[in-house]
């Protein structure tokens, strides 16, 4: 019996240990006693994460609720933007729109990298320099300058459309992570990249990417590689994708109420990104001037010889006028921008008002036969695909993959009855809208908000929206990119 007490007493004395390590030791599970980042503990990691850092361009949007729609009379009677009550978690966003510099940078790396191979790439990305052409005017020394003339480095791009602002979003998330592995030593600098082995993200992350190993990091697991391992996403050190934001982030991004309230009291609330119903800044030194790029009257778009209003003849550089309380430039007038949303004229009663968008169709991974990542195509990206109602059929929050009709265009919200002779047809957009009748609205249709250098002042408000459809591009319509914010929706947290 003694012996057996002195044992268990032992035993004792090692539970208490483990205990008191696990509740003092901060490199240690509070569930398990097991030490973190520890080979002989089995070499389980936890990253001494911080804060994510604000990656290239971008300015930190902090969030929270706000009333989204009109703000101004509704001269069109369109009756698309009711006030609604939401919250926006807090995320990223350009300080400036994309500019004819980054976009040439983008069109740049796609020749080196594909135009040998895959022509078809870069023409696809090229800006449509058409746009400027009109029947009775002489724009035609914008066709061939205006994108390319160093003079026009710093004006924001024209003449793309949404799918190739979206795809400038995956290049730019792709090339931003590169470099953050560059600067931390991971990977050397390869300029030898070619169509299947360029650096994406995805295909990093997946282990279909090696590119010029600098250093890994060190591989904890006891059995692991003694070379060590690739940057995982549970490290921290990948920012999140580069893409267009929602129109509710666009519009509270905007308004820029941050710097219009006292405590949780809005003391007015914004007509345009600055606080009053008129377009110039009453600054001591700066008073009268305007503070956007827009058409002030039918033929003036830039005022009187020796006296102009707004100095811009057509859209300007990206960095001009007065910066909104977020520091965002030219979020009224110079060029509208895409952003993701799908239009519908009753969106803003029907979405969620947390994080609210309409859009989403949901994808997954494409695997091969062993439930593995497929290969990745042609042009080193890991593929996607819709997913199936049979993967969806158990889920309680979403029951199908495209969800861009949901509420407004699909057959629970359609007046006819027509569908339920054929309910295989499960698209009810154009009964409902009538389109080239009635209606332009169809599932291509996108978002634009903002003014432009060819708008008048109705315009200029946040709240405004139009739309177009999303392979269309115009000589008045650009883009910025936002980025998702991980953990705290407060900076230094």
């Amino acid at each position: 019996m003694f012996k057996y007490s002195g044992i268990f007493k032992w035993l004792g004395v090692v539970v208490i240990t483990i205990l008191l390590t696990s509740c003092f030791n901060k490199n240690a599970s509070k569930t398990t006693g097991w030490e973190y980042n520890e080979p002989k503990w089995g070499g389980f990691e936890v990253a001494d994460f911080r804060e994510q850092m604000t990656g290239p361009g971008l300015v930190f949007i902090e969030g929270g609720t706000f009333a989204i729609g009109a703000t101004q009379q509704d001269v069109l009677f369109e009756w698309h933007n009711p006030p609604s009550r939401v919250t926006v978690n807090s995320f990223y966003m350009d300080e400036t729109e994309v500019a004819n510099v980054d976009y040439l940078e983008y069109l740049y790396w796609l020749e080196r990298v594909f135009g040998l191979d895959y022509p078809e790439v870069v023409k696809n990305a090229l800006p449509d320099t058409l746009v400027w052409r009109d029947k009775l005017a002489y724009n035609e020394p914008f066709v061939d300058l205006y994108l390319r003339h160093p003079a026009y480095k710093n004006y924001p791009v024209v003449g793309v459309d949404w799918k190739q602002a979206n795809d400038y979003c995956a290049w730019r998330t792709d090339r931003v992570n590169e470099w953050i592995l560059i600067q931390h030593g991971i990977l050397q600098l390869d300029p030898d990249q070619n169509p299947l082995e360029n650096f994406n993200s995805d295909a990093y992350l997946s282990g279909q990417y090696e590119g010029l190993v600098n250093k890994n990091l060190p591989d904890l697991n006891p059995e692991g590689n003694p070379d060590g391992r690739k940057v995982r996403m549970e490290d921290g050190i990948l920012l999140p994708k580069y893409r267009l934001p929602t129109e509710a982030e666009w519009e509270y991004a905007a308004l820029g109420l941050v710097g219009n309230t006292i405590e949780e009291r809005v003391v007015e609330r914004k007509i345009y990104p600055w606080n009053g119903d008129y377009v110039r800044t009453d600054e001591r030194k700066y008073y009268g001037n305007f503070v956007a790029n827009f058409k002030r009257a039918r033929g003036d778009y830039m005022g009187v010889a020796g006296n102009l209003n707004d100095g811009a003849m057509i859209p300007t550089e990206v960095g001009s006028y007065w910066p909104n309380d977020y520091g965002l430039y030219n979020m009224a007038g110079n060029v509208a921008e895409w952003v993701q949303d799908v239009y519908r004229p009753l969106s803003f009663e029907d979405v969620t008002d947390f994080q609210p968008f309409r859009g989403n169709v949901f994808k997954t991974k494409v695997l091969d036969e062993d439930n593995y990542i497929a290969e990745k195509d042609s042009l080193g990206r890991i593929r996607y695909r819709e997913i199936t109602p049979g993967e969806a059929a158990n889920r309680t929050n979403y029951r199908k993959s495209d969800n861009i009709n949901y509420q407004d265009g699909d057959y629970p919200s359609t007046i006819s009855t027509d569908w339920l002779e054929e309910p295989e047809n499960q698209n009810t957009t154009d009964q409902m809208y009538d389109y080239g009748v009635s209606s332009l609205i169809t599932d291509r249709a996108r978002v634009l908000k903002g003014g432009s250098w060819k708008d008048n002042a109705y315009y200029l408000s946040p709240s405004v929206r139009r739309f177009l459809d999303e392979e269309v591009a115009t000589d008045y319509v650009g883009f910025r990119c936002a980025m998702t914010r991980v953990g705290s929706p407060m900076k230094g947290r």
